[in-house]
């Protein structure tokens, strides 16, 4: 038998609501009584209570003093301020407080069991209307993942999911939470294969139902929203996926309104060498180093590859026509953010100011290197919640924030997303094959054969050939390369590290999302 709900009630007139009290002991509650905000105190002091309903107006110690000193006691015991005074002072002390609600007398028994349950039942609550919401949703979602589903419906998925992902983070159905991963697994499955079976097609023979790719998404997505002679701002957050823009939301909504939040397709490697590139380039990698042979340097080291963005940036823009003043800033230390911020207001005369944080690719990185961020991040809902954390505290949301002071619209998006890897797959390649987890570029590879996907002519995917026989290989859904040799020890360490460079929704389907400053 569970243990009964213990509630502290604190009001001078305490006889007066014997009704109440027994009626919320009719429901199963514990109340104890008292006539003064000193005896209340005291209570709190000797015993532990799940809830305070506490009266402002009581003769010696009054309400909001008696909260103060509760509050003292045990700053998270809820508690909830009972008053005859509509007074705004009041209710903005109280609330400053940390009041959990806050009711005008009269009050019957119904408003009392209501707070109770606002309160306490909180997560139950939520929990059993999310499980409910996601059982009724599981059906339709299974079913379409075994439609022939075009790239928007795709999207449109995706979307879906990652709204029953963060909903069930508040669910205390660990069954359901089993369930959504299944089901999440199995949608990167077959998505995986709709990649393979359409990517090729979407580079060379596009039509009505190819989506927006890397080396458009400027072209379709951003440019046609810019207003002339008027500032404008591109943030790109390397390896920010839907649901950490999702989790970032609500601090951004606070200061700016939401006019969408789309998605585009990140190209193959999703790494971002290849994809950042191309989306600043507006051309594919085999395009840019054709085009910029200088510019594109060959070999394994990503920092080095991204050295040219703002010269690229600027070569689309001339094919286009456009004549803009532009600044571009990539920020990869503390110091670095902090400074841009300090000068924020040399970049309110830019027409387009694009500013590149790299934040959360180093965490994943770090994440895979460091044994404390392994544990800061142990899955995907703490990754999501050291994102969240970042950001709020973030360089980048100060400067976000006086961007929205000056009336300036936002375009926030990404190069591509990340996974959480736990499949391994063995391949052996030559000392010259690349090193990223996620996909392997070499000459005579050999592989599991698996639900890999392999272009064995880059020339059609747009890709650089560096040999002759160059093949490049992606890893699907969760899986991740390891080579034979000490084949456990790189097995272990990697395994539910988070990477990217191959095909899954969460890396390959990324944000782009339009703010304009409220006011």
């Amino acid at each position: 038998m569970s243990q009964k709900i213990q509630i502290l009630w604190a009001d001078d007139e305490i006889d007066l609501l014997k009704p109440h009290i027994l009626f919320l002991k009719s429901k199963g509650y514990d109340i104890t009584p008292v006539t003064n905000g000193e005896d209340a105190v005291e209570e709190v002091e000797k015993r532990v209570f799940d809830l305070v309903f506490l009266d402002e107006n009581m003769p010696g110690l009054p309400g909001l003093e008696a909260l103060g000193r509760i509050k003292a006691l045990r700053p998270a015991l809820p508690v909830v301020m009972i008053t005859k005074s509509e007074e705004e002072y009041i209710m903005e002390e109280a609330i400053g407080a940390q009041i959990a609600d806050y009711l005008i007398k009269p009050v019957n028994p119904n408003q009392i069991l209501l707070s109770i349950k606002k309160i306490l039942d909180h997560k139950r609550l939520i929990s059993e209307k999310t499980t409910s919401g996601y059982q009724q949703d599981f059906r339709n979602l299974g079913m379409a993942f075994n439609d022939d589903l075009n790239a928007r419906q795709w999207a449109e998925t995706y979307q879906k999911l990652v709204h029953w992902e963060i909903e069930l983070e508040k669910s205390q159905d660990n069954g359901m939470k089993e369930v959504f991963a299944m089901q999440k697994a199995e949608a990167n499955r077959q998505f995986s294969r709709f990649i393979a079976d359409n990517y090729l097609d979407w580079l060379n023979e596009p039509d009505d139902e190819t989506p927006v790719l890397s080396h458009n998404l400027l072209r379709k997505k951003f440019f046609p929203l810019m207003q002339e002679g008027k500032p404008h701002f591109l943030v790109v957050i390397d390896n920010l996926r839907l649901d950490q823009l999702r989790m970032i939301e609500p601090m951004l909504a606070e200061h700016f309104h939401f006019d969408k939040v789309e998605t585009y397709y990140s190209i193959l490697p999703t790494s971002t060498e290849f994809a950042r590139n191309a989306l600043f380039a507006g051309l594919m990698p085999a395009e840019i180093k054709k085009r910029f042979p200088d510019k594109w340097v060959d070999g394994d080291d990503e920092g080095s590859k991204n050295m040219h963005e703002a010269f690229f940036l600027q070569e689309q823009l001339k094919r286009m026509g456009k004549n803009l003043k532009i600044g571009y800033h990539k920020i990869t230390t503390l110091q670095q953010g902090k400074q841009l911020v300090d000068n924020a207001a040399n970049l309110f005369s830019n027409d387009l100011s694009v500013v590149v944080y790299n934040f959360v690719d180093m965490l994943s990185h770090a994440r895979s290197e460091m044994n404390v961020i392994k544990e800061l991040a142990d899955d995907d809902a703490a990754y999501r919640s050291i994102t969240r954390s970042w950001f709020e505290h973030s360089a980048l949301f100060d400067l976000l924030k006086k961007v929205a002071e000056k009336g300036i619209p936002v375009a926030i998006t990404t190069d591509h997303g990340t996974i959480k890897v736990g499949e391994p797959v063995r391949i052996v390649g030559d000392r010259n094959t690349t090193t990223n987890l996620r996909y392997k570029e070499g000459k005579n590879l050999s592989y599991d054969k698996g639900d890999l996907f392999v272009i064995d002519k880059p020339e059609k995917a747009h890709l650089i050939k560096p040999y002759l026989s160059s093949t490049y290989v992606f890893a699907t859904s969760d899986q991740y390369f390891c080579y034979p040799n000490n084949y456990h020890h790189f097995v272990n360490l990697y395994r539910n590290t988070f990477q990217h460079g191959g095909i899954s929704l969460e890396e390959v389907v990324v944000p782009f999302a339009v703010l304009r400053p409220k006011g």
